[in-house]
């Protein structure tokens, strides 16, 4: 599939997900929760830990900044940089409770402190210029992705950072349809290997037509770009099928 010119892709991907995204995830992912962080393990051949520190090495932190985890699901991101510098004060949003759930067990039983919001990214309940970082981990793909990276822009303060990682539609078509020929069988396993219900099941097509409808590297900068960040990079992994972006908010905003 060749996706929609970047003009007119958030347009596309809307009016393609727009059920899947408003009902059906929601489903997912109150039916994985319980072993998302198990489940990825095995759907990344056990890479996930390895693509989590690549993520959070570009990461810089600073004592007493304000973090906002977009998307926070099992609190992965809040848990790894308040081990990192425990004197952040971390914030969580994410409109799954039952993915926040397990992220506030494995945060208390590691004695961290991340305040939890449940509640839709899309409209960050938050004041404009009120973070020093915001990071999204392997989530845009699920999202409107113009609407949320505008309200990322709006809630950081002057000077702020954001990082981003997720799976991107690789820029090789070669590398795509070997992507996709590994996803297939993968999403099968690993949803029979964990008992998965039928929302999950229901869905394992979208996951690989959501990629196809996605961004690429390139493209994700543009956007970036086009919304006001500045200082705009992205590093990519595996075969371009990952990739890190780090963005800023003007110090003139």
């Amino acid at each position: 599939m060749t996706p929609p010119p970047l003009a007119t892709r958030e347009t596309a991907r809307e009016a393609r997900f727009a059920g899947v995204w408003t009902q059906d995830l929601k489903d997912v992912f109150a039916d994985v929760a319980p072993y998302y962080d198990r489940a990825n393990v095995i759907a990344t051949l056990g890479l996930l830990g390895w693509l989590e520190r690549r993520f959070m090495g570009t990461v810089a932190v600073h004592p007493n900044e304000r973090v906002l985890d977009v998307c926070a699901g099992t609190n992965a991101i809040g848990i790894a940089l308040l081990k990192r510098e425990p004197a952040l004060a971390v914030h969580a949003i994410d409109r799954s409770a039952e993915m926040q759930a397990v992220g506030r067990a494995r945060a208390r039983r590691l004695g961290l402190s991340i305040a939890s919001i449940i509640g839709d990214v899309h409209t960050l309940p938050f004041p404009d210029d009120h973070f020093d970082l915001v990071t999204l981990q392997f989530a845009s793909r699920h999202l409107r992705v113009r609407r949320v990276f505008a309200e990322i822009h709006r809630v950081l303060k002057p000077g702020g950072r954001f990082h981003h990682c997720d799976m991107l539609r690789p820029a090789s078509r070669g590398v795509e349809a070997l992507y996709y020929a590994y996803l297939r069988p993968c999403l099968a396993m690993t949803a029979f290997a964990f008992g998965s219900g039928r929302a999950a099941l229901n869905c394992k097509r979208y996951f690989i037509d959501a990629l196809q409808m996605f961004y690429s590297a390139e493209e994700l900068s543009a956007v970036l770009v086009e919304l006001g960040f500045e200082h705009v990079g992205a590093q990519t992994v595996l075969a371009g099928t990952v990739a890190f972006h780090r963005a800023a908010k003007s110090h003139r905003a």
